[in-house]
Formats: C-alpha cells, structure tokens, sequence
C-alpha cells in the first residue's frame, strides 16, 4: 500500500466488536477508538466542553469543571431537539479527533475506526473506506450481557433494541464476520479475514 487503509468497524453491543479491534491491534492496525473520543471530547479542555456548558447550562457542572455525565444526559436526551444539540456540539469535535489521529498514524498504516454508532450516526463520514461489521445470534448477545456484564435480560434486550439492526449494519458492510463460537475461534476468524483482505485497494 502506498497510503493510509482506513476501515470503518462496528457491530451492535455484546457481538464482540471489541475482541475484534484488539484481534486487529495485535495484527498491526492503528485503532481508533471513537467511542472512547466521544468520552474525551467533554472533558475539561476537550473541543465539546466549552459547547456544552454554554448550551445546557452551569447545571451540569461539576468539581474542577467537569462535566456531570448523568446531569447533562437527563437534559440532553429530554426531547429531539436537545438531543439534536447535543451531536450538534460534540460530533464535530469528535470527527475533528478523528482525522487527527488519523493523519498521525503511519503513512501506510491500515487504520481501524472502531465505532459503535457507524450506521446510527454521521460520525467519521467520509473518513472511513470500507466497512466492517460484527454480529452474533440474538440469544448469544443477551447470554454475552447477562453472563459477562451481569445486565438484567430486559435491560440487554433493551440495550440491543436501542441500536441499529443487522439488517441496517449489513446494509452498508463491506464484509461481515459472525461471531457464534468460542473467543478463539473468533479470534482466528478476525486474522484469517485480515491475511486474506489486507492489504487492500481503497
């Protein structure tokens, strides 16, 4: 490769989308973890922060100017248009971090997006190549949740319903990986895909 592959890679919560970045990690990719920047992107210095304040309010403040997550969340998420206000302010800084750690990855680097929210948001639009998504069974994820993160089932069944479907992942996946047996075996699937599709003309 002459330049920068950039893959986007999602996969709905309890697919095992996260065993699939550390897989591609330990294969040399540069991941981005953008859910982790969207945590980033409002602390005290991060390009959201002043934003937030000056739309929602001192209310949501906290010690050394943090922002309260759980405050912000209960105005936020009140009605659409809050909603609305709240991408408006930190998608922008979050795709700003995005293509910065992007453009600071190697030359040649196959850069890895890690995104929960690829198909529900714009986030990183126009950045990524292809698409990669993860997907397990249905029962699979709930057991995943329910054994692994000690969810309620009504509470991970509720969790997997807020997300996009496989129908919509699929929808813009360039390939697919099933996750149905074992972390190894997941594990081995990740790289066999990787030695067989990268590298790879964007």
């Amino acid at each position: 490769m002459t330049s920068r592959t950039v893959i986007g890679l999602t996969g709905g919560i309890g697919t095992g989308k996260s065993t699939a970045a550390q897989t591609l990690a330990s294969l040399g990719a540069v991941i981005v973890d953008c859910d982790q920047l969207g945590r980033d992107v409002v602390e005290p210095g991060g390009g959201a922060h002043e934003g937030l304040i000056d739309h929602f309010g001192p209310s949501i403040v906290g010690e050394a100017g943090t922002i309260i997550r759980p405050a912000l969340a209960k105005l936020a998420f009140a009605d659409e248009a809050s909603l609305a206000a709240l991408n408006a302010i930190t998608h922008p800084a979050i795709d700003t971090e995005i293509q910065r750690q992007i453009d600071h990855s190697p030359t040649e680097a196959v850069v890895v997006l890690d995104m929960a929210v690829l198909v529900e948001s714009d986030l990183g639009a126009g950045m990524y190549h292809k698409v990669l998504v993860v997907e397990s069974p249905l029962e699979l994820r709930i057991d995943r949740l329910v054994t692994l993160r000690k969810m309620d089932r009504a509470d991970a069944l509720a969790r997997i319903q807020s997300q996009a479907t496989d129908e919509q992942r699929r929808a813009v996946a360039d390939w697919v990986l099933t996750n149905d047996a074992d972390i190894a075996d997941f594990e081995a699937a990740v790289a066999q895909w990787w030695h067989r599709e990268i590298p790879l003309s964007a």
